[in-house]
């Protein structure tokens, strides 16, 4: 007689709930606070034992699955992050519109080979650099949050979190080239919308400051070139090696990218190991807390009245606007299996996983809050002295820009 399948009570989801409003709200609430990497983990920690108790009583199975996804999470994560923090890009090309545009474009296509994260932290300073005599550049850094640190990561795994935990619950490596007309579609949308807005920006500048910008011009050099060749060694290890040996090629990678990266590249990039151990604290937290929520969607999902593929990705993408769109993909995953429609790919329907996954990834950029690589640019700008727009500033951005976007998306696509 089979086993009944273990569904724990609403209540348990509770957990989960309140670290992804912690994640969200803490920042802004509690900056101090929440800078420390250990009071992170003491948040998740305090939040993930009741769920770690129960689950080890009622369905230790769940765990150790868990535990599994977790650990080659953080491994594809880390390697990326080691790896592309030992290439440094520098030098101040001619801030023209169609410069900017290019940098932009370039940045949506390394997104998806080197992770939003990877290709953001590559290109924020060069692009600062070339801008660096221009007044008028605000609205250039919240384009780049919308097409390097978000939209452009969707056509692999590498390319942002939640599509390589999709990965792990079984999408094929490649399922996501399939996203590629909407990727397209919605990239060049946005680069239009920049080249638009960039040229009126354009001319508004000094003819002083025009001057100096075609003056003070260094060709752009690549410091770091042997990690371009271990970042290119992620892809195979990924897409064809099982656990362990995946994760353990990863490490190798990343272990000889930090002992033949010389110190000064990563200095000049700025580069330290808080954020990833920011991300390892709390998504430990969130991959215990998510249980309970993921085993109640599968079990009572078919009655929320999300069905249809643009009601998914509507509804993954509002709650990954505000909430870390990792768990969020999850959790609509769960739902779309609770359905128990056609099982085509990791158990949901093509297009259900399509909406669920642009979802995720488009909507990600509606906000500050939304991906992690968001509030890194941002301070980096600002650091640069870069007027950055307000948490509600850069929503009337978003408001105005990607939301008609996403209507087109769902018309066209979904």
């Amino acid at each position: 007689m089979a086993e009944e399948p273990f569904v724990p009570a609403a209540a348990w989801a509770m957990p989960f709930v309140a670290l992804l409003l912690a994640i969200a709200v803490l920042p802004l609430a509690a900056p101090r606070f929440w800078a420390s990497n250990l009071r992170k983990l003491a948040v998740a920690a305090v939040l993930a034992l009741p769920v770690l108790l129960l689950y080890l009583q009622r369905h230790p199975a769940a765990l150790l699955g868990t535990a599994g996804e977790f650990v080659s999470f953080v491994v594809l994560l880390g390697g990326l992050f080691v790896i592309s923090g030992g290439v440094f890009l520098h030098g101040d090309l001619e801030a023209t519109p169609w410069t900017n545009a290019l940098f932009l474009a370039s940045g949506a296509l390394l997104a998806s080979l080197i992770g939003t994260t990877g290709a953001s932290m590559l290109l924020v300073r060069p692009l600062l650099q070339t801008n660096r005599e221009r007044k008028h550049v605000a609205h250039t850094f919240v384009f780049f949050i919308f097409l390097v640190s978000n939209v452009g990561g969707c056509l692999t795994p590498l390319g942002d979190p939640p599509l390589f935990l999709g990965y792990l619950q079984g999408v094929p490596f490649l399922w996501t080239l399939r996203l590629l007309p909407a990727w397209a579609f919605t990239v060049g949308l946005l680069l239009v919308i920049y080249l638009v807005w960039d040229r009126r920006a354009h001319a508004r500048e000094s003819l002083a400051d025009l001057r100096r910008d075609r003056v003070e011009v260094r060709p752009l050099r690549l410091a770091g070139r042997r990690n371009l060749v271990l970042l290119a060694g992620v892809v195979p290890a990924v897409a064809f090696l099982p656990a362990p040996w995946r994760e353990a090629a990863i490490v190798a990678l990343a272990a000889a990218s930090f002992l033949l990266t010389p110190p000064a590249i990563r200095k000049a990039n700025h580069f330290t190991f808080h954020p990833i151990v920011e991300v390892a604290a709390l998504f430990a937290g969130l991959f215990v807390t998510m249980l309970p929520a993921l085993d109640l969607l599968r079990e009572h999902g078919a009655r929320l009245g999300v069905r249809q593929p643009w009601h998914f990705f509507w509804a993954t993408g509002a709650l990954s606007s505000f909430l870390d769109n990792a768990p969020t993909y999850l959790a609509f995953l769960a739902l779309g299996q609770g359905l128990h429609l056609a099982p085509q790919v990791a158990g949901v329907p093509r297009d259900i996983l399509a909406a669920i996954s642009l979802g995720a990834v488009f909507m990600g950029a509606n906000t500050y809050v939304g991906n992690g690589p968001n509030f890194m640019v941002r301070s980096i700008a600002e650091e640069r002295g870069v007027r950055m727009p307000s948490f509600g500033g850069y929503l009337l951005y978003s408001a105005a820009i990607l939301l008609p976007v996403f209507v087109v998306v769902t018309l066209l696509f979904l």
